[in-house]
This record gives structure tokens, C-alpha cells and sequence, in this order.
């Protein structure tokens, strides 16, 4: 490839705009230049390129969320919207904190945008009540909305079926803008003696995510290290042997994941996906794991980029989807034919950066 299109591909660390609509502005096609093609799903170089980066599953379902309109109109939907569910103490707000690069509470608005003052919402937490379509949104990052399930897990009625109307309402809305794109359904290891609660099994039976898909993630990982030197010491070993003490907690974390899989693989409506998660709890986690588990879920590859160029925490993946999803199929499909500007373009998707305009093509 030339080097000029390398040079276009030159990026400013800069966030988009928040007036504008798009995820990423991009650079527009030269005159002349003709515009790049989808090849079809059956094509074997598209094929190989969506299988990376993989994430471990024997059989996955295909999760989509309206292909015709995803596709279509991905330019209408500016940010990338999470339910986030699980019990109280799950490590819910540390996960999204990690996410969006902050250790700041979220700001919270309600459906039409507007500000909601945190004291008003923690009163009505504490008479009972929660509204789930309140807006949870990071000032470091406001391409994300986040949406707590805050009050079914503790059993309330009320609050289940206002969770399971809200997940039905915004899986099929027609204003994409408010369609939720993934749910993010924290359990936590420390508690195996209640790992999945009635209520939590309850979602699982009940709820139709339709296109969404559903992740369990597995928090607070890293306390089963205290279980492991537990284990060491009523078998009377040294806990220095660090070697053995993670080969030990990785066993644990392990049976604990297959308990849990098959706890939920009965139910009606399984999750997706299953990740554990550890060092949450230090600023700088690597968040890779989840995102990559969450855009391999999506299917849709308009979903995935906008799930990758909203994020702002891990450039390698968007290098990696950039390459893998775009210019492999380029390359391939139409070796010569594609301008440098237009291939910066589709490059630029994946990025959550501004692609400098001021240089200059070496070549073509």
C-alpha cells in the first residue's frame, strides 16, 4: 500500500463534537473516486475478517438488531446505549467508571435530556422506587448512556415488570436514538452460595431481549484469591508458593463460571455471552475483554463500529477492527480501484479520533 495513505490516516487525538450527529467526521471522497462496496455476508474474505478478534464460545446465537435499519441508518443513532443489571454491591458504577476513564459519579438526565438533581433520585430509591429509563452519562465519555435495573433483583414486582417493559420497549423502538445495544448483567463471585437469586433467574425466563444480546459478567474475580489461600492453609502449604496459589485461584474462578453456566444454559432466554472480570477496582483496568466480548456479540458491523469509535480507552482495538473488518476486505476485493481518501475514510469508522485534513497524499 502506499505510503500516502498512511499519512492520511495521520489522527489527532481529538473527541468528535458533541453537536455533531456522527460518530467519527470523515474525510470526504475525491472527486472521481469511486465509492467502496459491502460485499455480501457469503464472500469467504469478509468471512474470515468478522472472526477477529475472536471470543471463545462453542455455539454462539446471532444477536441482530434490525439489520435493515442498523445499516441503514447508523448515522442517527450518536451513542451507544448499555442496560446495565445486578444486584446491589455487583461492581456495576466501578465497571461503567472504568469504561468511560473516570473515577467521577455519573451525571444523570431523564428521557427528554434533562438534567436530574442525584438527591431526587436517591429519594425515590429509597421510598421504592426507580425509574430504569433514567440516564446515567460520564462527562469524560457522553457517547456512552448507561441505564441501571436498580430495585428488580431485590424481588419487588412493580420493579420487575417496569424492567421487563422497559427492555421489551427499547429492544424494537423505532427511534433508534433510544434503542438499547447491549445489557451488561453483573453477578458476583463472592457470593457462591447465592450466585443466581430468584429474581435473576426469573430475567432469564422471562425476559425476550430480541435482538439485544445479553452478557453475564462475572465481577469481584480478584476476592477469590482470598479463598485460595484459605485452601492453601487448611491443607497446610505455604501461601508464598504464588505459582500454586494462582493455578489454585484460577480453578476456583473456573468451577465457579461452569456452575454458573449451568445454572442459566436451562433457562428460556440465556445469555449470549459469559466474561469474569478482574481489576475493576484499580483505575486503568484493561477494559479489551469487554468491549471486544460486547462487539462480537453485536454482529451487526455498523453497531460494532459505533460501539468501537465511542470508546476511548484501548486504541489497539479500533487498529485491530479497522484492519481486520476493512481493509482486509479492501484489499482484497478491490486491490487498486480504491482512492486513498476513500480507504482513510472507512478506515476512520473505527476511530474515535478526527483524521487530519491538512496533509498532503504522496501518492494517488
Amino acid at each position: 500500500m502506499a505510503p500516502g495513505c498512511f499519512n492520511t490516516l495521520w489522527c489527532v487525538r481529538q473527541p468528535p463534537s458533541p453537536s455533531n450527529d456522527r460518530i467519527v467526521p470523515r474525510v470526504p471522497a475525491p472527486m472521481g473516486s469511486p465509492q467502496p462496496s459491502t460485499p455480501p455476508s457469503s464472500d469467504p474474505v469478509l468471512a474470515r475478517a468478522e472472526d477477529v478478534p475472536p471470543v471463545s464460545l462453542s455455539s454462539r446465537p446471532t444477536y441482530r438488531l434490525d439489520p435493515a435499519a442498523a445499516d441503514e441508518h447508523v448515522d442517527r443513532i450518536s451513542r451507544f446505549r448499555v442496560l446495565v443489571m445486578g444486584r446491589a454491591n455487583a461492581g456495576k458504577t466501578t465497571i461503567l467508571q472504568r469504561i468511560c476513564s473516570t473515577t467521577d459519579q455519573p451525571e444523570i438526565f431523564n428521557g427528554e435530556g434533562q438534567r436530574v438533581d442525584d438527591d431526587v433520585v436517591q429519594g425515590s430509591i429509597a421510598r421504592g422506587y426507580h425509574d430504569i429509563g433514567i440516564e446515567l452519562v460520564f462527562p469524560s465519555n457522553p457517547r456512552f448512556v448507561f441505564h441501571d435495573s436498580c430495585g428488580f433483583e431485590a424481588g419487588s414486582p412493580e420493579q420487575f415488570v417496569q424492567m421487563k417493559n422497559f427492555v421489551i420497549e427499547r429492544a424494537k423502538t423505532t427511534k433508534l436514538d433510544k434503542r438499547i445495544h447491549a445489557i451488561w448483567f453483573c453477578i458476583p463471585l463472592t457470593e457462591s452460595h447465592r450466585m443466581v437469586t430468584a429474581a435473576e433467574r426469573k430475567f432469564f425466563d422471562e425476559c425476550d431481549t430480541g435482538y439485544v444480546p445479553v452478557i453475564v459478567l462475572a465481577t469481584k474475580a480478584d476476592s477469590l484469591e482470598l479463598e485460595a489461600i484459605q485452601a492453601f492453609e487448611d491443607q497446610g502449604l505455604l501461601v508464598e508458593d504464588e505459582a500454586g496459589e494462582t493455578a489454585l485461584v484460577e480453578k476456583i474462578k473456573n468451577d465457579y463460571m461452569a456452575k454458573l453456566k449451568n445454572w442459566l444454559k436451562e433457562t428460556k432466554f440465556p445469555p449470549c455471552d459469559y466474561l469474569s472480570l478482574t481489576g475493576m477496582d484499580q483505575e486503568g483496568a484493561d477494559c479489551k475483554p469487554l468491549l471486544t466480548c460486547t462487539v462480537n456479540a453485536l454482529k451487526e458491523e455498523s453497531l460494532q463500529q459505533l460501539l468501537i469509535s465511542t470508546q476511548q480507552t484501548n486504541l489497539e482495538l479500533c487498529i485491530e477492527f479497522a484492519i481486520m473488518k476493512t481493509l482486509k476486505m479492501c484489499m482484497n476485493r478491490k486491490v487498486g480501484q480504491i482512492g486513498h481518501r476513500v480507504l482513510s475514510s472507512i478506515l476512520s469508522t473505527w476511530f474515535p479520533y478526527e483524521v487530519s485534513t491538512t496533509l498532503q497524499l504522496s501518492a494517488g
